[in-house]
This record gives C-alpha cells, sequence and structure tokens, in this order.
C-alpha cells in the first residue's frame, strides 16, 4: 500500500533544491557580488575606506539609532498590540489599519511628512524647539524616522501571540494573590518574549539599512548626521563602486552578527519558556 500520508508538496529532495536554488539566485548571488567588487581594493585601501573618520561616525549613527529605534518599537509596540488585542475600542479597525501605514507609505513621503511635521516651522517642531529639543536635522531625527518605519513590525509579530494567550491563566495567577507585575512578569511576558526579540530584529534590520525615510529629515552632516547608507549613496554618485561595497559589507557582517545573536536570545528565552 501506498503511504496515506502524502504532502502537498513534492519530496524533500526537490522542495530543497527548489529551495536553494532560490536563495541562492535571490540572496546569496546579489550578496556575493558584494565581496567580487570589493576585491578590487588593496588590503591597505580597503582598510583606509571601511575606517575613516567619516565611515566610524556613519556606523556609530547608523548601529546605534537602529538599536534605539528597535528597542523603543520593542516596549510601545508590545503595548499597542494588547491594546489592540485585549481592548475595544471605538475606532479600533482605523488604529488596526494605520498600523500599518508605513509599510504601504513609500519612505521618500515618510521623511518628507516627519521633516515637515518636526521642522522649527512644523506644527510639532515649533512647540519642542523652545524646549530645547531639536529633532528635524538632528540625531533625534534619525531615531523618530527609523522608529516610524520599524513600528508595525513588533506590533504585527507579537499580536498574534497575545490573542493566543489564554485569560484563564492570568485569572488564576490573580486569584492565587499575584499582583499585576508579577502576572505580568511571570506570566505574560515568558510567553510573548520570543514573538518580542522577533519583532526586535525585523525592525532592527529594516532601519538598518533605511534610507528614503532619514534623508530629508537627518540633514545629512557628514561626522554629524549622516548615516552609513547615505554614505554609501555620495560614493556610488562619485562612481566610485569598489567604496561604497566596502561599506556596504561593514554593514552587512554588523546587521549579521547582530541578527545572530538576536536569534540565540530567542532561542534560550523559548527553552527556558518550555522548561517552566
Amino acid at each position: 500500500m501506498g503511504d496515506a500520508r502524502r504532502g502537498i508538496l513534492p519530496g524533500f529532495g526537490l522542495s530543497t533544491g527548489v529551495t536553494l536554488f532560490w536563495l541562492g539566485l535571490v540572496v546569496l548571488l546579489p550578496l556575493s557580488t558584494l565581496g567580487l567588487e570589493t576585491a578590487r581594493l588593496g588590503p591597505a585601501q580597503l582598510w583606509a575606506v571601511v575606517t575613516s573618520p567619516r565611515a566610524l561616525a556613519s556606523y556609530r549613527l547608523s548601529l546605534l539609532a537602529s538599536l534605539g529605534a528597535a528597542a523603543v518599537n520593542a516596549v510601545f509596540g508590545f503595548l499597542v498590540a494588547w491594546v489592540l488585542v485585549r481592548y475595544r475600542f471605538p475606532g479600533k479597525a482605523l488604529v488596526d489599519a494605520l498600523v500599518d501605514l508605513p509599510f504601504a507609505l513609500p519612505t521618500a513621503v515618510s521623511g518628507i511628512a516627519l521633516t515637515a511635521v518636526y521642522s522649527s516651522n512644523g506644527w510639532m517642531g515649533r512647540l519642542l524647539e523652545p524646549l530645547g529639543v531639536k529633532v528635524a536635522f538632528s540625531r533625534l531625527g534619525v531615531l523618530v524616522a527609523l522608529t516610524f518605519i520599524g513600528l508595525p513590525f513588533v506590533i504585527r509579530t507579537v499580536e498574534p501571540v497575545l490573542a493566543d494567550l489564554e485569560r484563564d491563566v492570568e485569572e488564576a495567577a490573580a486569584l492565587l494573590g499575584a499582583s499585576r507585575g508579577q502576572v505580568f512578569l511571570r506570566v505574560l511576558l515568558p510567553a510573548a518574549l520570543p514573538a518580542t526579540l522577533t519583532g526586535f530584529a525585523l525592525a532592527f534590520a529594516r532601519a538598518l539599512g533605511e534610507y528614503g525615510s532619514v534623508v530629508f529629515i537627518s540633514g545629512n552632516m557628514p561626522m554629524r548626521t549622516e548615516i552609513t547608507p547615505l554614505l554609501i549613496m555620495t560614493r556610488l554618485e562619485q562612481f566610485d563602486y569598489a567604496g561604497a561595497t566596502a561599506l556596504a559589507s561593514v554593514m552587512l557582517g554588523a546587521s549579521l552578527l547582530l541578527l545572530f545573536a538576536v536569534n540565540r536570545l530567542q532561542r534560550l528565552t523559548r527553552a527556558r519558556a518550555g522548561m517552566v
């Protein structure tokens, strides 16, 4: 008798072959060109390009702003997801639709809108600047733009997990004398932490390569508000393709290391949650 548990997709060999071919075509082939183009530079020239003061300043801003924006989104994205899952209120459908707006909105439009709002004559900027808070054309503006484009990743990742959590467990913990803080730390957070870390990693990866929404609000001042993607574009406009790919390779390596660390942390939190 034939195996009745036949899958919808073809066998392992064919499926794996198609998967590896597609990943190689879409992901590995384009990335391999970075190494080939960077190899045109000699070791001394490569080191001079990737460690120039301007490049180091752009690395620092891109990485720190991306990490900061992902951390902010992890906290407030969790809160927004909780409200959308657990409460009913007028306009909930509108709020739920607005969450996906950064996905659909072109990044250049986002940058122009944020610059108009937070500039010195914008309706938010004119209120903040007398208080000494300058958003547009500053590092804070970079953080705001990266937070804007990364928020949906955390919300849409955490929301299904919170929806699957049974309220009976929370009620049982409350009946046993647990405070609200203890219910959150002992019941909700362990279950939602892996999904929150996934959303954090997605938001970080999205922010690290962002260009369109940042280029307007940052002011693009070298050594101050210039992000690495903008520096790469500057070198491309100067037809310095080897230098641009060298900077891109540094950012690729840094992002892979950080994403690996986040994925490792996810596995540890899942394993710990399974033992509880």
